[in-house]
């Protein structure tokens, strides 16, 4: 099981207002928060974002580069999918593969994706029924 997984931000104010309601919504508490940081659990696991020194910010998050291409959570269901997906609408987030929406993982895979502030992609999946 992973423990936890850290993740360094470029504006933390920005990534606390993007995460906050989508971890409500998806049963996470917040677990620590401190000036620089704040992480979510969900059971055993947790996520925490902190913010990144300015000096290690001269080359923005890409998730084809080496490293972290995107997370992806469990959705209760697919109504529930569809319900997160009018939520990020309604925020003014754009949904990633609209054209392919919800079926853009294959047609077996029904999800919504879209980015946080800093471009990482996030997948919201539906279990398979």
């Amino acid at each position: 099981m992973l423990h936890h997984i850290e993740i360094y931000v470029s504006d933390l104010t920005k990534t606390i207002t993007f995460w906050d309601w989508l971890f409500t919504e998806l049963n996470y508490e917040k677990y620590q928060k401190w000036d620089n940081g704040i992480s979510w659990k969900y059971r055993e696991t947790y996520i925490v974002f902190v913010q990144a020194e300015e000096r290690f910010m001269d080359v923005p998050f890409h998730r084809c580069r080496v490293g972290l291409n995107h997370l992806a959570f469990h959705a209760k269901s697919k109504e529930h999918v569809n319900e997160l997906t009018g939520k990020l609408k309604e925020r003014g987030i754009k949904i990633l593969y609209s054209d392919k929406h919800p079926y853009a993982g294959g047609t077996k895979h029904y999800a919504v994706y879209f980015e946080d502030p800093d471009r990482i992609k996030v997948e919201i999946v539906a279990p398979v029924e």
